[in-house]
């Protein structure tokens, strides 16, 4: 009789499953999860921090006590979604308006040495198309735009089946929409974020005297002309940038996410109704605008797996 090895008698240890990292960092905020490769979100935490007093040791902590989420994961990388201007190639935050901590934060390495894991860092607004585009409404498709919406505004554009970030390139917050318009964070009159963020809103409900109540949710609730107005007007502004990316690139599909989804079938229809008014001709294809439907909006962390997902 052949006597077997004792260890060929043990059945294989099954391996563990696949996971992906994600962190979304914004002025004030630390978000991170881990998500499936399907791009369910397993486990999550969040730390806040003082965006206008944080120094790069209050950063460290807070990045420190949401890097807590992946251990016991065996997570495949880790993607960064943060606000502000950064270098992929060098894993930089170069710059953010409102967190002067930020300016040259090297987070790319701060998270590896927290994690043991491999960790790219995009734009938010940029990289969030990555989550439409492989657990959204993009999936399937070679050219859309994902919107960001409320406190935080920009454009992520897949063109041609490839995210276009080009070093030193923004999400589109900045690009001029009025010469003559207000004084911006970054020193500019008239940028896009001027218009067409919760700020802005806030201080034109004031101005309308509608009181203190302002959040885009709780004026389309009124029955009130002038918060019917404002609210117009307010996705008027949000469509006056994206007409320049309609004009630009023509992506076919507006992905809305953040505040607009408060914004209702009104809303979604004026900005629709004035991007199909830019179209440059006839056998264009129409532009169609949805709006992200999911009861916790985590686009900015499905962008970070997504963009985890588009290197293995």
């Amino acid at each position: 009789m052949r006597l077997v090895p004792e260890a060929a008698q043990r059945p294989p240890t099954p391996q563990a499953p696949r996971r992906l990292g994600a962190v979304e960092l914004v002025p004030g905020r630390i978000g991170a999860a881990v998500l499936s490769m399907a791009g369910q979100v397993l486990d999550r935490t969040e730390s806040r921090y003082d965006a206008a007093c944080a120094t790069p040791a209050d950063i460290d902590r807070a990045l420190a006590q949401v890097a807590g989420v992946f251990a016991g994961h065996e997570v495949q990388g880790v993607g960064v979604a943060a606000a502000g201007l950064v270098d992929p190639l060098t894993g930089l935050i170069l710059e953010v308006n409102d967190v002067p901590a930020l300016h040259g934060y090297p987070v790319t390495e701060r998270l590896a040495a927290l994690t043991g894991a491999g960790v790219r860092v995009e734009h938010r607004a940029r990289l969030q198309v990555l989550g439409d585009r492989w657990f959204g409404a993009g999936r399937g498709r070679r050219t859309f735009a994902s919107v960001s919406t409320g406190e935080v505004l920009g454009v992520g554009v897949l063109y041609e089946g490839e995210v276009l970030a080009p070093p030193g390139g923004r999400s589109g917050a900045h690009m001029t929409v009025s010469a003559s318009g207000e004084r911006c964070t970054c020193g500019n009159r008239g940028c896009w974020k001027t218009l067409a963020t919760t700020g802005w809103l806030r201080a034109r409900a004031r101005a309308a005297g509608l009181g203190e109540e302002t959040s885009l949710g709780a004026l389309v609730r009124r029955d009130d002309a002038r918060a019917g107005q404002v609210v117009e007007e307010y996705a008027h502004n949000l469509a006056l940038g994206l007409v320049n990316v309609q004009q630009l690139f023509a992506p076919g599909l507006f992905i809305l996410h953040g505040e607009a989804r408060e914004g209702g079938e009104r809303f979604r229809t004026v900005v629709e109704e004035r991007l199909r008014d830019a179209v440059a001709f006839a056998g264009a294809e129409l532009p169609r605008v949805l709006v992200g439907a999911a009861a916790v909006d985590d686009v900015a962390l499905l962008g970070g797996a997504g963009l985890v997902l588009s290197h293995l």
